[in-house]
């Protein structure tokens, strides 16, 4: 998985998310606009992330996604979860 780039900044965050409020549209492929990142944060729990259908990530506490700018992506909560997003350019 790739690093957030040392020259973005964070300038947004989504609320908290759990298995139970997350958007739809987060659970199927979609992606960022040009030049924006972002960065899966978890408090509790487990997410699987999968980048572009080739590479899938198990998410935790201790092991956050980082989003590239225009790559498809999609997550799948692995039982109860609570994480947000962080997005940054």
């Amino acid at each position: 998985m790739k690093t957030l780039p040392d020259h973005v900044q964070q300038y947004s965050a989504s609320p908290i998310f759990t298995e139970n409020t997350i958007p739809a549209g987060l659970l199927k492929d979609h992606n960022t606009k040009n030049g924006v990142w972002g960065l899966i944060c978890i408090n509790e729990g487990e997410l699987e992330y999968t980048i572009d259908d080739k590479e899938t990530h198990v998410l935790t506490p201790e092991m956050q996604g980082v989003i590239e700018p225009e790559i498809l992506h999609h997550i799948k909560p692995l039982g109860a979860v609570s994480f947000f997003i962080e997005f940054y350019k």
